[in-house]
């Protein structure tokens, strides 16, 4: 379906960007090295299950899950080039 000027694939290349700016950034977000054994937030142990599952990590699950729901307000760049996209 030809949509004004963009090419055809044009809306599947968006998604296929979109996806790999995702992974990308989670990957750069990933923990890497020796886990801390106290969160660097609230100074509370971090279990070590969870340091023996994520090497690296540096936060226990509650400053861990408000670093991330922070994270996701911030992301402003829109692919979409719909008006209704923008007004959100």
């Amino acid at each position: 379906m030809a949509v004004g000027f963009s090419r055809d694939g044009a809306v599947n290349d968006q998604i296929d960007a979109t996806i790999e700016d995702a992974i990308a950034q989670a990957r750069a977000q990933q923990a890497h090295g020796t886990s801390a054994p106290f969160c660097i937030e609230c100074d509370e142990p971090i279990p070590a299950a969870r340091r023996r599952a994520l090497p690296g990590v540096q936060r226990c699950v509650a400053c861990q899950s408000q670093a991330d729901s922070q994270q996701r307000r911030h992301s402003l760049f829109n692919r979409r080039g719909s008006k209704d996209s923008q007004l959100r």
